[in-house]
């Protein structure tokens, strides 16, 4: 085991650790990948986090808001952020995580007038919206404008209900959908972060599959 002197790894030795646990021809996959990150909330922000370790090549991170002490409870940020932007602030905190990992921020709402350019360049589209015409909107117009690229998207982790239910789907040969499927932050006590991170898992970890070659769900 290497001493531990505080000092951050090279990007060699970052990249080697990566392809003695996933192999070459994965690592080489994730390296060349772009994946966008759209809503950087309980979703968004630790869907993110799972692709940086991974060693994801390059992350497109979308968001117009800050972050909010209400945030701090499940998604990926540090009590002295709040109020910065969201795409600032997790930015930052990949770049100590996975320091090699390329970040591109898009500090802005995202709408039926500019999603194709801020969703330019991305492989796979990782759908993190809270509200559900936002969700609409962006699975809608991925389906029908952007129909080679891959669109993971989720629906209902809110509650305490059992982390069983919470599955993969294949929805289309190219979307799937990460939830239960029908908790609402309405029905119960909200948005707990284990559940919330565990659907965020799903879509990254759906994400990775879709790297290796692998299109089922199951």
């Amino acid at each position: 085991m290497a001493e531990m002197t505080g000092a951050v790894p090279s990007r060699e030795q970052m990249r080697r650790a990566a392809r003695d646990r996933h192999g070459d021809d994965l690592q080489d996959r994730l390296e060349r990948t772009t994946a966008a990150i759209c809503g950087l909330g309980g979703l968004g922000s630790n869907a993110a986090v799972c692709l940086a370790r991974a060693g994801i090549g390059r992350l497109i991170l979308i968001d117009f808001d800050r972050v909010d002490v209400t945030n701090l409870h499940r998604q990926q940020y540090k009590a002295a952020q709040v109020g910065m932007y969201k795409t600032q602030a997790l930015s930052e905190n990949l770049a100590e995580i996975a320091p090699y990992v390329e970040t591109e921020t898009r500090t802005e709402r995202i709408g039926s007038g500019n999603f194709r350019d801020l969703l330019d360049g991305a492989d796979i589209i990782i759908e993190a919206f809270d509200d559900p015409q936002a969700k609409a909107m962006l699975v809608n117009g991925v389906l029908e404008n952007l129909p080679d690229r891959y669109l993971i998207a989720a629906s209902g982790m809110a509650g305490t209900g059992s982390s069983n239910t919470i599955r993969t789907r294949k929805i289309t040969e190219r979307f799937y959908l990460c939830g239960d499927g029908i908790s609402d932050v309405a029905d119960d006590i909200g948005l707990v972060s284990s559940r919330v991170m565990i659907c965020a898992a799903h879509q990254a970890h759906m994400a990775i599959r879709l790297i290796a070659g692998e299109t089922e769900a199951w």
